[in-house]
């Protein structure tokens, strides 16, 4: 009896422990066919980081299976995806109307933004937003910031400073804030291009003017909290929130300064002066490595700083201010990548460099993943995968590198999207993919498409 009690107390603990296997086994099945989401400016934790695993080594001899293309008007934004839900800005041109023939021209030519939100797994439309919007803007092909999905609510700015909050699952307008009438300011050269954060409660933005550079709003009701900074352009570089020597510090780089700020108050930490960076063009996000801070722009090269809890020091930066002749990095709006003691990225005119982080010096170039010959604002953008590299061309090539202090070594090329735009003198596609659900997600002026990445892909998927 003794013996039979005991088997049936073993039978009795096993079954639920049996449930709960199950039940975790399940959780783990559900969850890998779900995927990641990619739901703001550089994927999840805003570090260009994709950490999917299941991915293809190479691309198939046949080329890239695409998984589902639809039509979308013009535009910059990249897409963002979360919760089975892709969400991507457009720009429509009102009856009769049509963009300079010269892209650096300014006028006010009428027409609507729309905020577009697509079933992510067949690019259904399940809904859209749409505002009148005169552009003002120089290359005025269409919004710039990536949407910022978070909590249920989606994020947007527009290039003329629209930013609306909306429903993500019905697409309903909950608030919205005019940056040019709420702030009395004038829209950017280029257009309002600093894609928000959401940070706690806080939607955390790139504004400009007096005092109001950077503006922290309740992402709830659109209500601001805080503001800080005077600069006279604010720049485009999107804000990011960085953790140096154990405090989280706001980092805001604007065309005078680069400045570290208390997230939660707005209150500022420390400011470094630069020399005024040309045309306003602080455009590439702020880079991390350690206690180092990396910055680049096209005209004034590179930056590199080392912060302290309290300031920062110089480790080294460009001499030359220039766009051809150029050291160190002097990047467009490519978010460098920063590892093992090395810099990547591409330069003024598509050098895809390698640089030394601890003093800058160049160790090697190749115009290889960029325009493939020297031009003009020449581009990729960086994200990796594992131990190799997705790099997204501006021919629309989507290409799996490894990068080295030693070479750029390209692993598979496949074309994704053709070059549309032709603002940069040349056909480019000059918008940020997302990469999510083992797939890849990109927009050029005419379509947006989805491509799997996946090495094998899941049920369902076929």
């Amino acid at each position: 009896m003794v013996y039979k009690g005991s088997v049936m107390k073993i039978f009795q603990w096993m079954c639920p422990l049996r449930i709960v296997i199950g039940l975790a086994l399940s959780a783990t099945l559900i969850t890998a066919l779900q995927g990641d989401d990619w739901p703001q400016w550089l994927g999840p934790q805003r570090d260009a980081l994709w950490r999917e695993t299941g991915i293809v080594e190479k691309f198939p001899p046949g080329g890239l299976k695409f998984r589902w293309r639809v039509p979308i008007g013009t535009g910059y934004t990249g897409p963002a995806v979360a919760r089975g839900r892709v969400y991507v800005a457009d720009r429509q041109l009102a009856k009769g109307a049509s963009n300079p023939s010269n892209p650096f021209a300014r006028g006010e030519i009428p027409g609507s933004e729309r905020v577009l939100c697509l079933n992510e797994s067949d690019g259904a439309l399940l809904w859209k937003h749409e505002y009148d919007c005169a552009y003002t803007v120089s290359y005025s092909s269409g919004p710039r910031v990536t949407p910022a999905v978070h909590d249920g609510k989606v994020y947007t700015l527009g290039a003329e400073g629209n930013l609306v909050c909306l429903d993500a699952e019905t697409g309903a307008l909950i608030w919205s804030r005019d940056f040019k009438k709420d702030f009395g300011i004038k829209t950017p050269l280029w257009g309002f291009a600093g894609h928000p954060l959401v940070d706690g409660k806080k939607l955390i933005c790139l504004v400009g003017g007096q005092g109001s550079v950077a503006v922290a709003f309740d992402k709830d009701t659109g209500k601001e909290l805080w503001r800080a900074l005077s600069a006279k352009e604010p720049g485009y570089a999107p804000p990011m929130i960085y953790d140096f020597s154990g405090k989280r510090q706001l980092i805001l780089w604007h065309p005078e300064s680069v400045n570290s700020l208390d997230p939660n108050t707005g209150k500022v930490f420390w400011s470094y002066p630069t020399e005024p960076i040309r045309s306003g063009m602080t455009i590439a996000s702020p880079r991390k490595a350690g206690d180092l801070l990396f910055l680049t722009s096209f005209y004034n090269g590179s930056l590199m700083l080392r912060v302290g809890l309290d300031s920062p020091s110089l480790v080294w930066e460009s001499k030359k201010i220039s766009e051809k002749d150029t050291d160190g990095l002097h990047s467009v709006m490519s978010t460098p990548w920063i590892e093992g003691g090395s810099i990547y990225g591409p330069c003024s005119y598509g050098q895809f460099r390698c640089l030394k982080s601890d003093t800058g010096e160049r160790l090697w170039e190749t115009f290889e993943p960029t325009s493939a010959k020297s031009e003009r604002w020449g581009h990729t953008f960086i994200v990796k995968n594992g131990n190799r590299w997705f790099l997204f061309s501006e021919q629309g090539d989507l290409i799996i590198a490894k990068l080295s202090a030693e070479k750029y070594q390209e692993i598979s090329r496949a074309h994704l999207l053709d070059p549309i735009n032709r603002d940069a003198g040349r056909p480019v596609v000059w918008s940020h993919p997302a990469f999510a659900n083992r797939s890849v997600y990109a927009r050029n002026d005419q379509e947006i498409v989805c491509v799997s990445l996946a090495a094998t892909d899941p049920p369902g998927r076929e």
